[in-house]
């Protein structure tokens, strides 16, 4: 080659050279200029430093109980963040395996996985990082399917992702990624799908879990362990290689983990479902009303939604499950029994009305129900829309096995649901006031109506106590005082009476002096009413207003004395805590504090007591209610042999307690509700026992008395108690005053009664 050929060779490469760099510098200054664009807002806003500081997110309010159990939440979305240190080792490994190997080694781009993607078009894997796919999901939302608009977003991401790397530490980003990430089934964040699918916290996690949630990653909606979980498993797997690829695990431990199921246990947390749903529907409207009457110092509201409030409540997990489990364990026996001897009653589950009646209850029903009235809202006419309860649909029904899949018309339906048993039950400790269990129904997700506070029914004899308690400390009366067991009249015209009234005692049963312990065990209805005619019924209501129970629609009859009134469970509990707690009531309190998301104190509670009786006549009226466990209709707890007739109706019976208990079981007209109250020196329980409609109730007293329905539920429930021996729930006798004038040991009568400590079946 000659020299000028040569020298024209090398010219023409230089060219080439030259137009090379001449491209990558101007694509270098391209890159430099759109990022400039980018972080000068010219392709759409960008976060300012203030919302990097503090990236606007949802996060769900948390119920806990007492114990530190998390009870429910509420939400938009189901997030509930932790911190870094609340993660174990291995899920942030997988991680780090599985969605971004250098992310310790770059600054929120990685330029070689970058490059890597460009060349091979996305073929070997993306180049997102992970600061990249936060800077995603807090700013630059769903990505686009428009081409120019995808890159325009890619850049802001980067640019978004090294403003983060600035402003947060590598484990700082870690935590918000797996805080933010919404994992499908209500689990939004690392926390609710750890406890969601595995029913456990973070900390807690095994390798493979934590391997499966990481293997979510890629993409929730197609690896959904719900729908495929066998796809979920090969994706599992693959995390668990490149722990292995990243030597986080040796081959054999990889293999190993690949063997083992997914090992689900699937803990949904929507707000019909898991502990205490009654009580957190009562906490919502609570946390709602003190929110209203609280704004924040800039007069903004608090969002019980998005705020990441934590709620601590006085409700025991474990009192609270306890609580639960003896409802439903007696309510499934209890049913069996109701619907046996419901299968000749042309009426059932309803008693003592006419058919017409009966039709009138279901009309009523049916124009309460969410169907008429979303049927009312799309213009539908009344016979449109009676027509439609008569169309066979597919629907989801209760039962005491788990809901069952079947096709009915909605007025059958209706008709189902009024056949079943209803119960509440409220655990309370009387010198705190702390409510420990609160079960306002058997089944929040179909039975919404709430027994323990918005429910008031007829409490029958349990409302006696209240009598004798007025007689005692206005008369100072003694449980030894013995009266007539005779008919009682008071005479027309007296508290307004327009005709005489008297009472009669259950059975017609009568004869003999008895004392105030054997009258209230026994429930002598003649004993109450000759008690309310020596005080007067408003000196009954006075002090009744006093315990805390509204008064306001309460008659000053002397019916009264046999619990004629509608009163809630909620304000019987707090009542008859002032006996167990020396004459002073505490007001209930289920909500104690409440925090922000970053643990700053909002609300604390402040005690609310007040004297109401004297601390001699409140331990008289307790002294007076064990007599009813011990020889009266509350005898059943303390029976140790066995009674096959009962055994085969109440789960854990025979119950065997020893320990004082102060109760009174409560019937009322027709058998509609049972009821019992019952105390030991640190624990007041009540439970009702009842359907929604009065008229459907048992044909007669053996199985529809308070001592039968709601007993056995207190029974159970204060059994699983005393095993669990953390609570500390009181064995020991009722605190005695000191100085005590009346008279309470009656052992006469105690002796005549010890060969016939038999439960009257008739008794109210």
């Amino acid at each position: 080659m000659t020299k000028k050929a040569e020298k024209n060779n090398t010219g023409g490469n230089w060219k080439y050279i030259k137009w090379f760099w001449s491209l990558i510098g101007i694509g270098l200054l391209v890159i430099v200029l759109l990022f400039l664009l980018a972080s000068w807002g010219a392709f759409g806003t960008l976060p300012t430093f203030e919302e990097l500081e503090n990236p606007e997110t949802n996060l769900a309010t948390e119920i806990l109980s007492s114990d530190g159990e998390t009870l429910g939440k509420f939400y938009r979305e189901n997030r509930t963040p932790v911190n870094y240190e609340d993660l174990p080792e291995h899920l942030v490994q997988a991680l780090i395996a599985t969605e971004d190997e250098r992310f310790y080694n770059h600054a929120g781009i990685d330029a070689r996985g970058t490059l890597r993607a460009l060349a091979f078009l996305g073929q070997k894997g993306g180049a997102s990082t992970i600061t990249q796919q936060l800077a995603t999901q807090l700013f630059t939302g769903v990505r686009s399917r428009n081409t120019i608009s995808r890159v325009i977003q890619k850049i802001k991401e980067w640019v978004i992702a090294t403003r983060l790397e600035r402003q947060y530490t590598k484990d700082e980003i870690l935590t918000m990624y797996l805080n933010k990430y919404d994992f499908l089934n209500q689990a939004v964040g690392i926390r609710s799908a750890s406890r969601i699918y595995f029913g456990k916290e973070p900390k807690e996690l095994t390798t493979a879990e934590s391997a499966m949630l990481v293997g979510m990653l890629k993409n929730s909606s197609l690896f959904n362990p719900l729908r495929r979980e066998e796809m979920v498993l090969n994706r599992r797997n693959v995390v668990l290689k490149q722990m292995e690829k990243n030597n986080f695990l040796s081959a054999e431990v990889k293999d190993s983990l690949q063997q083992l199921p997914l090992g689900l246990n699937y803990s949904p947390e929507g707000h019909d479902e898991g502990l205490a749903t009654y009580f957190r529907e009562f906490a919502r409207a609570e946390i709602q009303n003190w929110i209203n009457d609280n704004p924040r110092p800039d007069g903004s509201k608090y969002n019980i939604y998005r705020d990441g409030l934590k709620i601590f409540t006085t409700i025991d997990s474990k009192m609270q499950q306890y609580a639960e489990e003896s409802v439903h364990a007696h309510l499934t026996n209890l049913q069996k029994e109701f619907d046996r001897q419901n299968k000749n009653n042309n009426t059932a589950p309803f008693r003592g009305i006419t058919i017409e009646e009966t039709e009138g209850i279901i009309k009523n029903a049916m124009r309460r129900s969410d169907r008429w009235r979303n049927l009312t809202a799309l213009g539908k006419t009344e016979e449109e829309i009676i027509a439609s309860f008569n169309v066979e649909r597919e629907m989801k029904v209760f039962s005491w096995k788990g809901d069952i899949d079947t096709i009915m018309k909605p007025i059958d339906s209706i008709k189902y649901y009024k056949s079943y048993l209803q119960s509440s039950l409220m655990s309370m400790n009387p010198q705190t006031g702390e409510v420990k269990a609160w079960v306002g129904g058997v089944n929040y997700k179909h039975f919404k109506y709430d027994m323990v506070k918005q429910g008031k029914r007829q409490v029958g004899s349990t409302f006696k106590p209240f009598v004798y308690a007025t007689a005692i400390d206005q008369l100072h009366m003694s449980p030894c005082d013995t009266l007539p067991n005779t008919p009682y009249t008071i005479e027309e015209g007296k508290y307004g009476l327009l005709k005489p009234w008297t009472p009669k005692n259950a059975g017609d049963k009568y004869g003999g002096m008895v004392n105030l312990i054997q009258a209230l065990a026994e429930s002598h209805n003649v004993i109450s009413a000759n008690l309310i005619d020596k005080t007067g019924p408003q000196p009954v209501i006075d002090l009744v207003s006093k315990l805390g129970i509204n008064t306001s629609e309460m008659s000053p009859v002397p019916a009264i004395a046999l619990g004629t009134t509608d009163i809630s469970l909620f304000e019987m509990v707090a009542a008859y805590a002032v006996f167990a707690n020396e004459g002073i009531y505490v007001e209930p309190v289920m909500i104690f504090r409440i925090e922000d998301k970053n643990g700053t104190v909002l609300f604390q509670h402040v005690p609310n007591t007040r004297d109401v009786i004297s601390a001699e006549s409140a331990y008289v009226t307790t002294k007076l209610l064990e007599g009813v466990t011990q020889g009266g209709s509350g005898g059943r707890l303390r029976r140790t042999w066995p009674n096959d007739f009962y055994e085969n109706l109440i789960t854990g019976y025979p119950y065997g307690f020893t320990n004082p208990i102060a109760g009174k079981t409560g019937t009322t007209q027709n058998q509609s509700d049972g009821w019992f109250m019952g105390m030991v020196p640190n624990l007041v329980t009540g439970v009702w026992v009842g359907a929604e409609d009065r008229s459907a109730r048992f044909p007669t007293i053996t199985y529809g008395q308070g001592a039968t329905m709601a007993l056995p539920i207190w029974g159970l429930y204060m059994k699983k108690c005393y095993e669990n021996e953390d609570l500390g729930v009181s064995k020991e006798d009722f605190k005695r005053p000191e100085n005590l004038s009346i008279e309470t040991d009656c052992s006469k009568w105690k002796e005549a009664n010890e060969e016939d400590n038999i439960l009257d079946e008739f008794s109210f």
